[in-house]
């Protein structure tokens, strides 16, 4: 049996390569669906044969009961989600290319695969040699029966750590899902993502810190000064140093695997609970920020755009934010939640679109003009938030670290992924200073004349950066609230309406503070901060206290 189904992940099965997965299909394709006795099963079956990861079958109460509570705990639906934020590309895709022989098998997959979206859950019809829902718990119950007589246990591909020996036949516990997976019957929540290489963790890694922070880099040598562009390699170094701390109190446990589940081993629940409010605020003002970068650039393609209804009175701006909200919101209804992992590539494509675009434009019309002031202490602060924001990624690097084949490998990853995105975000910083001049805006595509192609070209990477990349961010918020909702309450109309508040809100925030470098200074200089600076070493130090020297 698979570590992870060991530790009660029954849904992470889904990406085990090897014999194994057959056995689950046969079982899913025949399995009778689960009943409904199933619910009822013990709380301590979740953690059957404590010390898992240890292999001695030992008993364990103290992290029985530790495990338990964490596995309880709110929220559970923070892997998953994050994982799909992160993934380049989909888990899901890479799976099925990985199982298909030839063009027209991977061909007949994708078909099936897309058309799961349009299947009631529950539906065992698609031959797909992956499956893309958890297997039910007679399923499970089935699989760990057949495999039981065993001789010898077979390693998963993924496993990391020695395999438990089997249970004694009259414990009478048996492998389930983690109540994460058995808590919601309206979500498909996709399997957190495969392990990766270290070559598809990189990626992933980019694809966390290349965000929307570049457009303001310029911005910040104008309120800060040249020398204030001092303060980007220092916070990379910084930051790069606490994603180390991260991978460090994950080690130090084998029940952690996400940053909520580093703050509760460092301070109890309420540490989990604090850590995890904190990251879905970053998550939801970062939701605002796209809105207001929507309204921004589709209001410097088209300025003239209004709307005036009687007493409605919208300028470009404004009715740009509010109609591309409308255009996001059935993104964000998703039933089956792995259609958004495909979406998730174009965050790094459009972001080497706008680079090239503005090194075109700048030696090929504009040119680059040295000026401004050395530096500007009152508006240094501003520069410092923004300069903050590029690295907030910290949410999602433990998720890459629990992700990776070789774990031994993520220092690499990390130092590799933090020098380039700083020369590359020092680089654009320059140029687009240099081009604009105490001009610049605070996104410096909003400076890019019109009349050349990659300036166009650049706009419409902009704007679709954020429209693929909101319904993403916003997904892990909505599962949140929806996962604290009262179990009565948990359905799928409930979710709609959650979810549409959620949009709507951030439209009412962006409408109210239009100010994007503002409100993005504002998020580096408070959550980044907290969250990439300041809690990794306090959690740290929590952790290991009395274990390492402050200096350390």
């Amino acid at each position: 049996m698979d570590r992870d189904e060991e530790m009660g992940h029954g849904d992470r099965s889904l990406l085990f390569i090897g014999d194994e997965d057959d056995d689950l299909v046969a079982d899913r394709d025949g399995g009778s669906p689960p009943s409904s006795d199933d619910s009822s099963l013990s709380d301590e079956s979740d953690d059957a044969g404590s010390g898992r990861g240890r292999g001695d079958g030992r008993d364990a109460p103290d992290d029985d009961e530790d495990d338990e509570s964490q596995k309880g705990a709110w929220p559970q639906s923070y892997r998953q989600s994050i994982d799909m934020l992160s993934a380049v590309p989909s888990p899901t895709v890479s799976t099925i290319m990985a199982a298909s022989p030839s063009l027209s098998r991977l061909g007949n997959s994708f078909v099936k695969a897309g058309s799961s979206f349009f299947l009631k859950k529950g539906d065992s019809t698609l031959p797909l040699t992956r499956p893309l829902l958890p297997p039910s718990l007679s399923q499970l119950s089935q699989t760990h029966t057949a495999q039981q007589p065993a001789s010898a246990v077979r390693l998963s591909t993924d496993s990391l750590l020695p395999p438990r020996p089997p249970q004694r036949q009259g414990s009478g516990m048996s492998e389930r899902p983690s109540k994460a997976c058995l808590k919601s019957d309206y979500i498909e929540l996709p399997p957190p993502a495969a392990k990766c290489s270290k070559g598809q963790s990189i990626i992933n890694g980019f694809n966390v810190l290349c965000g929307v922070g570049i457009l303001t880099t310029a911005y910040g040598i104008k309120e800060g000064g040249w020398l204030s562009l001092l303060l980007l390699p220092l916070l990379g170094a910084s930051s790069c140093y606490t994603g180390l701390l991260l991978k460090r109190c994950i080690d130090s446990s084998p029940n952690i695997e996400t940053y909520p589940d580093i703050g509760q081993v460092a301070f109890g629940i309420w540490g989990r609970i604090f850590v995890s409010v904190v990251l879905y605020l970053e998550l939801y003002a970062s939701c605002v920020e796209y809105i207001t970068l929507l309204g921004d650039s589709l209001s410097s393609v088209f300025p003239s755009a209004h709307l005036a209804f009687s007493v409605i009175n919208l300028n470009a701006h404004n009715l740009f934010a509010i109609t591309m909200a409308l255009l996001i919101l059935p993104s964000v209804w998703l039933r089956n939640l792995s259609l958004l992992s495909y979406l998730s590539a174009g965050g790094v494509f459009a972001t080497l679109t706008v680079i090239i675009c503005l090194i075109c434009v700048g030696v090929g019309g504009v040119g680059f003009h040295p000026s401004g002031t050395a530096l500007n202490l009152t508006r240094l602060p501003v520069g410092l938030g923004l300069y903050g924001y590029c690295y907030s990624g910290h949410s999602v690097f433990p998720n890459i670290y629990s992700s990776m084949k070789d774990r031994s490998q993520f220092p690499f990853v990390l130092v590799f992924c933090f020098v380039i995105c700083t020369i590359v975000y020092a680089g654009v910083a320059v140029s687009g200073f240099m081009m604009f001049g105490e001009s610049t805006m605070s996104q410096f595509t909003l400076n890019m004349p019109q009349e050349f192609i990659p300036s166009k070209i650049a706009i419409w990477m902009t704007i679709v950066n954020p429209y693929t990349k909101y319904a993403l961010t916003m997904t892990p918020v909505a599962l949140s609230i929806e996962e604290a909702l009262p179990k009565k309450m948990q359905n799928y109309l409930v979710g709609i309406s959650v979810r549409t508040c959620l949009v709507l809100s951030t439209v009412v925030v962006a409408l109210s503070f239009p100010y994007f470098a503002l409100v993005m200074a504002l998020l580096g200089s408070v959550f980044t901060m907290l969250v990439a600076l300041i809690l990794p070493c306090a959690c740290y130090l929590s952790i290991k206290k009395g274990a390492v020297p402050l200096w350390r």
